[in-house]
C-alpha cells in the first residue's frame, strides 16, 4: 500500500474472508482495507508488499449475510462483478463497516479514483461502466500495449468521460488512442517524459484544460490552434526555447504557464499579438533579457512573474495595465514600471539602488523591496495613498521620510537591518499596526511615539542602542493596544521597565540582554494578560513575586542572570515553560502540587543547586526536565579532551509548541581524541530528527572503520542513515549536519581536522581569528542555482512557493524517499584542518541563521565564551528577532594550541594514522558465576533483533579473534600527551558490531535503587523510593576499549589468594568490567579499570546519558542529569528502545562441575607470556574474550 493509499484509508482490520458466492473457496484470515472507493483484500503477513485484490465498490452492493453472524457481502458492479464475504468479530465492527461501505456504494459511478494503485492496465470492469465521467489513474504504471492498456480501442467505450488524469505514469509516448475520446474536457499528462504531442489532438474540440507540465517538449503542433475552447494550458518545466507560436491562435487562453523552461529572451512585441493573454509565468527560465522596444503599449497584460531568472535590468513602462509584478531573486540594478494600475510589487533579493515608477502608483497596496541596495526611498512611495504593506528591510537606508510614517493607509512597515539613527515624529492616530525597526542604530524613540500610534500592536526595536523608551501615555490612563514588544539587545535599565505599565494589553515582552538589575514588582503586577516574558542575559538577582499576578503567563525565560531564588511561577495555572538556567540557584521552594500544564523546566548551569527527593517526585510528570550532572574529574581527564573542546547547546520550540530539532553532542567519540556533533531539523515533523539523533553517531563510528577518506565515510554515513529511516523516511524528511573532529597524526604540525557533511538547510560556521568561516552548503532551491538546475533537469514540478512538488524547499534531505530523484540524500562534504586560531564552532538550523547572520553569531559567542550560555543567547536572539519556528544551536569551544604537545621524543618511527591491531581483552569473571555473565557488561554473543519498518533494525553480534597486539621491547611506558596517546593502550575501535541491549534499574529490588547483583550504589542514579527504571538503547558499533596498565605477578597472585574475602569485589568487577555509557548513539566500553576509577570518570560515572523530551539520548555532559533520563525513560517495551537484556542461553559458556578442574589445568598450561616479563594467566577468573572486526 502506498502512502497516498494510507491517507485515504477509511477502515482497516484483520477478519475472516471468503471469495465468491460458491463454496469452492474456504474462509481465511485476511487483511481487509476500505480505501477510497475500493475494498482491498491482502495477505496478513504481506499486507504492505504482497498481492492485493482490489474490489471497486461504487455502484456495487453491500448486503447482510443472514446465515452467519456479523457477516457482510461486498460485490462490485458490472457483468464481471466479484464478491467477497467478510465475517467481523464484534457487532461494533460489523455496524461500522456496514455504515461506511454503504456510503461508498451509494456514490455514483461517474467518479472513479484509482490513483496510486500500481496498476499496469485499466481494470476490465471499467470498460462496462458507460457512465464514467471522471477517471483518475495518476501515479500508476500504465502500459500502452497491455490488453487493458492505453493504446487499446476499449477507451472509446467511455462515451461520457470528461476528465482523465494520467500524470506520473512514465508513459514516454503520448497515447494517441486518447484523441478518440471526443467528450474529454480535461486531460492531465504531467511527468510522463513526453517528447512530442500528436497532431490528432485537434480531434478533442471540447478540450478546455490540457496539462503537459514536467515533460520534455520543445514544440507544439500547429493543429493545436484549432482547440477553440482551450482555456488552460500547462507547459511548465519542459524544454521550450521560446513561447510557442500556436499560443497566438488559442484565443480562449488567458494564462501562459511556462515556468522552468529555457526561454532566455522575452520580446514584448510578440505579446502584442496575444491580446487574450493576461497572466504570464516565466519564472525559473534563465531569462536574461526583456526587449521593451515596441511601437505601442501592451494593454492586456495584468500579471507577470519573472522570479529566479538572470535579469540585470527591467523596463516594463510599456505594460501600462500591469497590476502585479514579481521579480524576486534576479540581479536587477534598475527597474522601471508604469504606475497606472500597479497594485503589488515584489522585488526583493536584487541589487536595486532605486525604482522608477511613472506616474506614481496611486493604486499600490503592497510593495517588497527588501534585501537590495537602497540608500533612500523614492518620493513616489510617500505619495502612494493606498499603500498598506511596505518591506524595505536589509537595505542601506539612513532615514525614513516623515510623510511615510504619517501615512493614513500604511498598516505594516518593515525597516529592520538598515542604518536608521532616528525616527521622525508621528501624526496623531495613524493606522500603523506593525513596525519592525530591529538592527538599526536608534538611540531613542520619539517622546510621543506610543500615544500617537494607538493602533500599534507589534513593535520590534531589538538590536539597537536604546537607553530608554517613551511613556505609554501622557496621563495615567493609557489607550495603548500594543500586544507584542521586543526590546532585546539594547541598553535599557530598570527605569525603563516602569514605563511599560501602561501597555495593559501586552501579551509578549522580550527584554533580554539589556542592563536590568531589577524589575519593579509593582509594575509587573499590572501586566495581567502577559503570556510570554523573556528577561535573559541581564543582571537580575530575583524575579518579583508579583509575577504570580500574571495568570495567563505560560512562558518565563530568564537564563543567564544572577537569580538565586526560584521565581514563584509554578502556581500559575497556564505555565508551560520555565527556563532559569545559567543562574545562581541554590534551592527550590515548591508548592504542594505542580500544574499539569508544565512541560519543560530548565535548571542547567546552576552549579550550587541541590534538589531533594521530594522535589524530584514533584518533577516526575514534566516531559522535559533539564538538570546538571557534575561528576568528579581525574587528573588524567583534566589533561585530556576537556582541555581540547567542550560544547553547549540549546533548543527552543516555536509557536507550533512541538520541538522538531534534535542535537547530537559527543565530546569523546571513537578514541577520546575525537568528537562528533550534529543537528537535525525535521521542519514540521519530529520523528525523523529523533531517529537521526539516535543512530547517526553509530553509523559514523562504523563507517570510519572501513574508510579513511572523508568524502567516502561521510557519504556512506548519510546514505546508510537515510536507508535506516525505513518507512518513517518515505514521506518525512529532515535537514542534517554532522561534524567530526579527528586526529591527524600523519600531518606534521597539524593535530586535528574537522570534517563537515550536511544536507538541507542546517549550517556550520567556524570562528577563525575572530571571523566567520562557513563550512557547509545550503541546499535550498532559492539559495543554490546549481541545485535548482539539477532539479529542473530531473523534471520536478516546483510550485510557486519554490517547493519540490509543493512539499519541501530543500533539494537534499535525509528521508522524503518518494521525492527521489529530485530530493537526494547525498551530502556536501568538506574537511578543514584546525589550527590555534580556531576559537569555536557554531552549528545551527535554518531558523537560526535566517535571523542571525554569521558575523553576529560569531560576535555573540565571542562576547559570552561559555558554550552553553552562548548557545542559549543565539536561540534567544533568533526568537527576539521574530523567529516563530523551532530554533537550535550548538556551540563547540575549541582549545587547540600549537604548543599542546608534551610527548617525549619517539624511540621509533611514527606509525601512520589507523586503528591498531585487535587486542585481547581480559574480563574478570568469578568461577561461580561463569555461566551467567552480566547483561550490563555490554558483551554478548550473536543474536538478531527485529524492529518495525518505521524504526531502525540491526543485527548484532560478536565473534572471536586470536590476534595479539604488537609491542615494543622496552617495558617502560613512553610518556605521551593528550594529543598523542600510546596506541597500544587502545583496542581496535571496530571490535564490536552493533549490539542492542538495555539496562533496567529498579528500586523495588533494594532500598537504594540498585540491581540485585550490585553491592554498592551506582553514582548518578538517584532513587526516591519509588520504582525507577531507565532503558538505554545500546546500539553502537564502535566501542572504545581502554585497559589499565599491566598487572604485576604479585597483584595477580594476590587476587587468587583472596578469592573468598574478595568475592564481593570480584562480582563487582565482573559486572563493571565493561561499563557502557550511551552517549547519543556512541558507546564507550571501558575494560580492566577499578570501580573507583570508573566512578571518577565523567564518561562512565553513569550507565546512560540524558534523554531528551523527544525520546533520544545525548552525551552525559555537565548539563545533563540522570534524573531527566529516569523521568523520561520510554514506557514502551517494544520498538526502537527494545533490546534483549540477557544473553541467549545457547550462547553462554557452561562448564559442568565435574570438568571444571580439567579446564583450569588446560588453561594454565596455555598461558602466554606478555611483554615486560609478566606471565599472562588465563584461568576462569581472567577469561580472555577476543572479538575481531566483522562487517555488520
Amino acid at each position: 500500500m502506498t502512502i497516498d493509499q494510507q491517507e485515504r484509508t477509511l477502515l482497516k482490520g484483520v477478519f475472516s474472508v471468503r471469495k465468491g458466492k460458491t463454496q469452492l473457496h474456504k474462509w481465511a484470515e485476511r487483511q481487509v482495507i476500505l480505501c477510497g472507493t475500493s475494498l482491498i483484500v491482502a495477505s496478513v503477513k504481506d499486507s504492505l508488499t504482497g498481492k492485493m485484490h482490489i474490489l471497486p465498490l461504487v455502484g456495487g452492493k453491500v448486503e447482510e449475510v443472514k446465515r452467519r453472524q456479523h457477516c457482510l457481502m461486498f460485490s462490485s458492479a458490472g457483468p464481471q462483478a466479484q464478491t467477497y464475504y467478510v465475517n467481523f468479530d464484534t457487532l461494533a465492527d460489523y455496524q461500522r463497516w456496514h455504515r461506511q461501505a454503504s456510503k461508498v456504494v451509494s456514490q455514483t459511478i461517474s467518479l472513479v479514483d484509482l490513483s496510486c494503485y500500481s496498476l499496469e492496465e485499466v481494470p476490465e470492469y471499467l470498460f462496462y461502466c458507460q457512465d464514467v465521467t471522471h477517471l483518475n489513474l495518476r501515479h500508476n504504471f500504465m502500459s500502452l500495449d497491455a490488453p487493458g492498456g492505453l493504446s487499446t480501442a476499449y477507451f472509446c467505450r467511455f462515451a461520457q468521460l470528461r476528465s482523465l488524469n494520467l500524470s506520473h505514469n512514465g508513459l514516454g509516448v503520448f497515447p494517441e488512442s486518447l484523441c478518440e475520446i471526443q467528450t474529454l474536457t480535461e486531460l492531465y499528462l504531467s511527468c510522463n517524459g513526453l517528447s512530442a504531442v500528436p497532431a490528432r489532438l485537434e480531434n478533442l474540440q471540447s478540450l478546455q484544460t490540457l496539462c503537459l507540465d514536467g515533460n520534455r517538449l520543445d514544440s507544439l503542433p500547429e493543429e493545436l490552434g484549432s482547440l477553440s475552447q482551450l482555456c488552460s494550458l500547462g507547459l511548465s518545466f519542459n524544454d521550450f526555447p521560446h513561447v510557442p507560436g500556436v499560443v497566438e491562435r488559442l484565443c480562449a487562453l488567458d494564462k501562459l504557464a511556462m515556468a522552468g523552461n529555457r526561454v532566455e529572451t522575452l520580446d514584448l512585441c510578440s505579446l502584442l499579438r496575444m491580446t487574450h493573454i493576461k497572466s504570464i509565468d516565466l519564472r525559473l527560465n534563465g531569462l536574461r533579457c526583456v526587449k521593451s522596444e515596441i511601437p505601442e503599449p501592451v494593454k492586456h497584460l495584468t500579471q507577470l512573474d519573472l522570479r529566479d531568472n538572470q535579469l540585470t535590468s527591467l523596463d516594463l513602462s510599456s505594460a501600462c495595465s500591469l497590476e502585479t509584478l514579481q521579480c524576486q531573486r534576479n540581479q536587477l540594478g534598475a527597474l522601471t514600471l508604469s504606475g497606472f494600475t500597479l497594485r503589488t510589487l515584489h522585488a526583493r533579493d536584487n541589487r536595486l539602488t532605486t525604482v522608477n515608477i511613472y506616474p506614481f502608483p496611486s493604486q499600490l497596496t503592497h510593495m517588497d523591496l527588501s534585501r537590495n541596495l537602497l540608500e533612500y526611498l523614492p518620493d513616489w512611495v510617500c505619495d502612494s495613498r493606498k499603500i498598506e504593506v511596505l518591506d524595505v528591510s536589509h537595505n542601506l537606508l539612513s532615514e525614513l521620510p516623515a510623510r511615510l510614517l504619517s501615512s493614513l493607509s500604511l498598516r505594516k512597515l518593515l525597516a529592520g537591518n538598515n542604518r536608521l539613527e532616528s525616527l521622525a515624529d508621528l501624526l496623531d492616530h495613524i493606522p500603523l499596526e506593525t513596525l519592525d525597526l530591529q538592527h538599526n542604530k536608534l538611540r531613542e524613540l520619539p517622546e510621543s511615539f506610543f500615544y500617537k500610534a494607538l493602533n500599534l500592536k507589534y513593535l520590534n526595536v531589538s538590536a539597537n542602542a536604546l537607553e530608554t523608551i517613551p511613556p505609554s501615555s501622557q496621563s495615567e490612563e493609557s489607550l495603548s493596544t500594543l500586544q507584542e514588544l521586543y526590546l532585546t539587545g539594547n541598553k535599557l535599565n530598570e527605569n525603563c521597565a516602569a514605563l511599560l505599565v501602561g501597555h495593559q494589553n501586552l501579551r509578549v515582552l522580550h527584554m533580554a540582554y539589556n542592563q536590568l538589575q531589577s524589575f519593579p514588582a509593582s509594575k509587573l503586577s499590572k501586566l495581567e494578560v502577559l503570556e510570554e516574558l523573556n528577561l535573559s542575559g541581564n543582571k537580575l538577582k530575583t524575579i518579583p513575586s508579583t509575577v504570580s499576578s500574571c495568570k495567563r503567563l505560560h512562558t518565563l525565560i530568564a537564563h543567564s542572570n544572577h537569580i538565586s531564588v526560584f521565581p514563584e511561577v509554578l502556581s500559575l495555572p497556564e505555565i508551560k515553560l520555565v527556563d532559569v538556567s545559567c543562574n545562581e540557584q541554590t534551592e527550590i521552594l515548591l508548592p504542594d502540587s505542580l500544574p499539569s500544564t508544565l512541560q519543560e523546566l530548565d535548571l542547567t548551569g546552576n552549579s550550587n543547586l541541590m534538589l531533594e527527593h521530594k522535589t524530584l517526585n514533584l518533577f516526575s510528570h514534566i516531559s522535559t526536565l533539564k538538570l546538571d550532572q557534575k561528576p568528579a574529574m581525574t587528573a588524567g581527564d583534566a589533561q585530556g579532551t576537556s582541555m581540547l573542546w567542550d560544547h553547549g547547546y540549546a533548543e527552543m520550540c516555536g509557536q507550533r509548541n512541538k520541538l522538531c530539532v534534535s542535537v547530537l553532542a559527543v565530546d569523546r567519540f571513537g578514541d577520546s581524541l575525537e568528537a562528533a556533533y550534529g543537528i537535525f531539523d525535521g521542519d514540521r515533523n519530529e520523528e525523523v530528527s529523533r531517529l537521526l539523533q539516535c543512530t547517526m553517531g553509530d553509523v559514523l563510528a562504523e563507517e570510519i572503520q572501513h574508510s579513511s577518506v572523508d568524502s567516502v565515510y561521510m557519504c556512506n554515513t548519510f546514505l546508510t542513515s537515510h536507508r535506516k529511516l525505513g518507512m518513517a523516511g518515505q514521506k518525512l524528511g529532515a535537514s542534517a549536519l554532522l561534524c567530526y573532529i579527528h586526529h591527524e597524526s600523519s600531518e606534521p604540525g597539524r593535530y586535528f581536522s574537522l570534517t563537515v557533511a550536511n544536507v538541507g538547510t542546517c549550517q556550520a560556521v567556524l570562528c577563525r581569528d575572530g571571523q566567520p568561516l562557513a563550512l557547509s552548503k545550503v541546499f535550498s532551491l532559492e539559495q543554490s542555482a546549481e541545485e535548482m538546475e539539477r532539479v529542473k533537469l530531473a523534471k520536478a514540478i516546483i510550485t510557486e512557493d519554490n517547493k519540490v512538488s509543493g512539499v519541501t524547499c530543500c533539494s537534499r534531505l535525509l528521508g522524503c524517499s518518494y521525492l527521489f530523484p529530485w530530493v537526494l540524500p547525498k551530502p556536501w562534504v568538506h574537511t578543514e584542518p584546525l589550527c590555534s586560531q580556531d576559537e569555536f564552532l557554531i552549528l545551527g538550523n535554518k531558523a537560526l541563521f535566517q535571523k542571525v547572520s554569521y558575523q553576529e553569531a560569531v560576535s555573540t559567542v565571542l562576547a559570552v565564551r561559555d558554550p552553553r550560555a552562548a548557545a542559549k543567547k543565539l536561540c534567544t536572539l533568533a526568537q527576539s528577532y521574530g523567529c516563530r519556528d523551532n530554533v537550535g544551536a550548538v556551540v563547540v569551544a575549541l582549545h587547540i594550541g600549537e604548543d599542546s604537545c608534551t610527548c617525549e621524543p619517539p624511540l621509533s618511527n611514527t606509525e601512520a594514522r589507523g586503528p591498531p591491531a585487535p587486542t585481547l581483552l581480559p574480563i574478570s569473571v568469578s568461577p561461580g558465576d561463569l555461566a551467567t555473565p552480566s547483561s550490563s557488561s555490554g558483551i554478548a554473543s550473536e543474536f538478531n533483533s527485529e524492529m518495525s519498518a518505521s524504526e531502525v533494525g540491526s543485527e548484532a553480534g560478536s565473534t572471536a579473534s586470536d590476534e595479539h597486539p604488537s609491542s615494543g621491547p622496552t617495558a617502560r611506558p613512553e610518556r605521551r600527551c593528550s594529543l598523542h596517546p600510546t596506541a597500544t593502550l587502545w583496542a581496535h575501535p571496530a571490535l564490536f558490531q552493533r549490539q542492542p541491549s538495555s539496562a533496567t534499574f529498579s528500586s523495588n529490588q533494594s532500598d537504594n535503587g540498585l540491581d540485585s547483583d550490585d553491592e554498592a550504589p551506582l553514582e548518578g542514579v538517584i532513587s526516591n523510593g519509588s520504582k525507577l527504571e531507565v532503558e538505554v538503547d545500546i546500539h553502537c558499533c564502535a566501542f572504545q576499549l581502554r585497559s589499565g596498565p599491566p598487572e604485576s605477578p604479585k597483584d595477580l597472585d594476590g587476587r587468587h589468594d583472596s578469592r573468598g574475602s574478595d568475592y564481593t569485589n570480584s562480582k563487582m568487577r565482573r559486572q563493571n568490567s565493561v561499563v557502557v555509557s550511551a552517549t547519543n548513539g556512541c558507546l564507550l566500553a571501558v575494560c580492566g579499570r577499578e570501580i573507583s576509577d570508573l566512578k571518577k570518570s565523567p564518561s562512565t560515572s553513569s550507565l546512560f546519558g540524558k534523554k531528551l523530551s523527544n525520546g533520544s539520548v545525548v552525551a552525559p555532559e555537565d548539563s545533563h542529569n540522570i534524573i531527566e533520563v529516569a523521568l523520561e525513560a520510554p514506557k514502551k517495551k517494544s520498538g526502537y528502545f527494545a533490546a534483549p537484556a540477557q544473553q541467549d542461553p545457547e550462547d553462554q559458556l557452561i562448564i559442568p562441575p565435574s570438568l571444571e578442574q580439567d579446564v583450569r589445568e588446560q588453561l594454565r598450561g596455555q598461558s602466554p607470556v606478555v611483554p615486560g616479563g609478566c606471565k599472562r594467566t588465563t584461568p576462569l577468573e581472567h577469561l580472555c574474550i577476543i572479538v575481531p572486526h566483522q562487517r555488520g
